[in-house]
């Protein structure tokens, strides 16, 4: 399966809010933070982009530990 590649930014915000995380903040960048079952907080940063890259998405799925399948099923599901 495919990572997906030049995506809108709705479709990416909707796919890491279907994996738990909310929005913190928007500015230059969107903060959203993953609240875990041991309390503890995962933050996730993009860039406030009309369209993200597949290796910029990579790259993130990398730094908050979500793997590329997962990704990939949650984005399919919007």
């Amino acid at each position: 399966m495919k990572f997906p590649q030049d995506v809108p930014q709705p479709k990416v915000i909707r796919t890491f809010e279907n994996l738990g995380f909310h929005i913190v903040r928007i500015g230059n960048h969107i903060s959203m933070q993953r609240e875990n079952p041991d309390g503890t907080k995962t933050p996730l940063t993009m860039p406030n982009h009309e369209r993200l890259k597949g290796s910029t998405l990579r790259i993130i799925c990398t730094q908050v530990k979500i793997s590329r399948e997962d990704f990939i099923h949650a984005f399919e599901q919007i």
